[in-house]
């Protein structure tokens, strides 16, 4: 008598279960699943096309950070990248280890403005020169002429 009342309870008695009830059952399965989807595996996959885009695009001068060093890429060969960490002192890595760009020390950003305006002041006094150059090659035309 006791397990009649409780067969009866659980609703399963002699009526069949429709097939709307199987497909909300999977509901929650399938929100859980997008939920993954679009938190965890889509920023993952543009994260990697991110990096795939940064290794392919180093260029020589490239300020990296690969494994815990800084340093700039002084030469490519393939898959390998020829690192200066500091003065006269050059690692040698895997393309894959690089991990990000990097901006330039201190030091070179220092540098940097300085050597572009001694540039800039060397190419003043080269133009300069021409300036002057061009002027005098008419006038020793002149006194070539008159004489």
């Amino acid at each position: 008598m006791f397990f009649d009342s409780i067969a009866y309870a659980m609703g399963g008695g002699g009526e069949s279960s429709s097939g709307m009830d199987s497909v909300i059952s999977f509901v929650p399965l399938i929100l859980v699943l997008a939920i993954f989807y679009f938190l965890l595996y889509r920023p993952q996959q543009k994260r990697a096309k991110e990096q795939k885009d940064l290794l392919s695009n180093l260029r020589k001068g490239d300020y990296v950070l690969c494994s815990g060093f800084y340093g700039r890429i002084t030469d490519i060969q393939d898959d390998i990248l020829i690192l200066e960490v500091d003065k006269g002192v050059r690692i040698r890595i895997n393309r894959t280890y690089v991990i990000g760009m990097a901006e330039p020390p201190a030091r070179e950003r220092k540098e940097r403005p300085q050597q572009i305006e001694e540039e800039s002041s060397s190419n003043a006094a080269k133009d300069s020169e021409k300036k002057e150059s061009r002027k005098s090659k008419p006038e020793k035309k002149d006194s070539d002429s008159d004489s």
